[in-house]
């Protein structure tokens, strides 16, 4: 998972929008391989709950730093920002709850948490 994330990462070299060379949107993209290769080994009967919530979180959190960078004034683009925030904590939750649903072992939850 790591070289894929890294690779990724090496195209960014070539950006055509500006929302590419912001850190906080590439650590954002990164999070959300994380989360998708995690969520593959919880249980079917999580595929509708915990592991569509995760991931539309995860997504969110870049999908709205993207958005708001493009074209927007700088209020636009708190609101953006502020939308990110929002669904990052999301994220923290739908990690509390994995873990409390042993889903997520103490390892993983650090590193994502961080």
């Amino acid at each position: 998972m790591v070289n894929d994330v890294k690779e990724f990462n090496s195209k960014i070299n070539s950006v055509a929008f500006k929302f590419e060379e912001m850190k906080v949107w590439q650590r954002a993209v990164d999070l959300t391989v994380e989360v998708h290769s995690l969520t593959k080994t919880f249980p079917k009967e999580e595929l509708y709950v915990l592991t569509s919530q995760i991931k539309r979180d995860t997504d969110s959190i870049a999908l709205n730093i993207e958005e708001g960078s493009i074209g927007s004034t700088s209020h636009q683009f708190h609101v953006f920002l502020s939308h990110a925030l929002r669904s990052a904590i999301e994220v923290v939750s739908c990690l509390y709850i994995g873990e409390m649903r042993k889903l997520i072992i103490d390892k993983d939850f650090d590193g994502l948490y961080e």
